[in-house]
């Protein structure tokens, strides 16, 4: 039991002195060079007297539409079209303004998808833990 108690106070105490052994303590950190810092010389507009205040009630000439500024903020602006998605585009033809309307007409004829568009969009969620798969034969 003496011997014991020996060993763990031993062991303790030479954990205590390897924490002190981080290479000079507090006065030897890297610290940065106070003489390396330089102040900042103050902002100055400098006067352009060839602008004209502008109208009351115009609009400014750098605003543009809220869409136009997000695109111009995340891209750059409207990036070009490559030659084959013009061409694809050609191909397909315009689509007309008033499409959405005339999709929810009742005179509207639409294209059967099948049963098996049916039973996925009808199917129940869950965490897909106790789905399965069957493969028809042919």
């Amino acid at each position: 039991m003496r011997k014991t108690a020996t060993l763990i106070l031993l062991a303790g105490a030479s954990a205590m002195l390897a924490a002190c052994g981080s290479g000079g303590g507090v006065f030897n950190r890297a610290r940065p060079d106070e003489f390396a810092v330089q102040r900042q010389a103050p902002l100055v507009v400098p006067p352009d007297f060839t602008l004209t205040p502008p109208a009351p009630g115009a609009p400014r000439p750098s605003e543009g539409t809220a869409s136009e500024q997000a695109l111009e903020a995340l891209f750059g602006g409207p990036a070009p079209r490559s030659k084959v998605e013009t061409s694809a585009i050609d191909r397909a033809g315009r689509a007309d303004p008033s499409i959405r309307s005339q999709v929810g007409d009742t005179g509207t004829n639409t294209v059967a998808k099948g049963r098996v568009t049916r039973d996925i969009i009808a199917a129940p969620e869950g965490d897909g833990q106790s789905a399965s798969t069957a493969i028809p034969s042919a």
